[in-house]
């Protein structure tokens, strides 16, 4: 538990860093007023990688997710059918805003997890982290894919 905490806080700490190289394609930053954190993503921008998302993938590194990219924003919902570890989801517009969370998505329950009206971007966190962290709707999600600046500060 201490060793993810650390690896949290170091995340956290670093987003700033991470932010100074510049945007990446396997980086997401996300911000509030609790401050920024970066992870480490997978991007799934077509059906078919959408469609795989996180099924059978048995862990995932603190800091590290899969980023949903959508051409246009839209009205979706998630399953958790062959996920094997427990996520939550923040839902953004196309300004990377985030709309909606669901936090603890429960693996391989094949309930709709909807994320509204108007997404067009989803990333996808270890369980407890938009919790741990205070994320929460309003906040930001940056990202090459995302139209808007990455952030530098």
């Amino acid at each position: 538990m201490k060793v993810a905490l650390f690896a949290l806080v170091l995340a956290v700490a670093s987003a700033g860093a991470v932010a100074a190289n510049g945007c990446r394609d396997d980086r997401v930053t996300v911000s509030g007023d609790w401050g920024r954190a970066a992870f480490t993503v997978t991007v799934a921008d077509d059906a078919a990688e959408r469609a795989q998302g996180l099924m059978f993938v048995e862990s995932m590194p603190t800091t590290t997710g899969m980023l949903f990219v959508y051409d246009h924003p839209q009205r979706v919902a998630f399953w958790m059918k062959n996920t094997l570890i427990p996520l939550d989801m923040l839902f953004a517009g196309p300004e990377g805003e985030i709309l909606h969370v669901h936090e603890n998505a429960i693996p391989h329950d094949e309930t709709p997890v909807p994320g509204g009206d108007g997404v067009q971007f989803v990333l996808e966190i270890n369980a407890g982290l938009a919790s741990r962290l205070g994320i929460a709707p309003g906040d930001v999600i940056t990202h090459p894919a995302i139209g808007t600046t990455c952030a530098t500060s």
